[in-house]
């Protein structure tokens, strides 16, 4: 607990909201992403589009 208090008046109570906030959601996160590629992958199959093609399209793992 010492060691959090610590952190907190080191870097501020406004960083340590905002790490603590992305610690928690980072599941959250990851869960609606694969939700979202399922769903790309599920559109364009009823559509008709080759995944590989929809990455394409859309720009998807492209360098920039």
């Amino acid at each position: 607990m010492q060691e959090i208090a610590n952190f907190i008046s080191t870097v501020g109570f406004p960083v340590f909201v905002a790490a603590y906030v992305l610690v928690r959601l980072e599941p959250t996160i990851k869960s609606l992403q694969q939700s979202i590629t399922v769903m790309t992958i599920v559109l364009a199959k009823t559509n008709g589009v080759d995944y590989e093609e929809a990455k394409k399209i859309a720009g998807v793992g492209e360098v920039k």
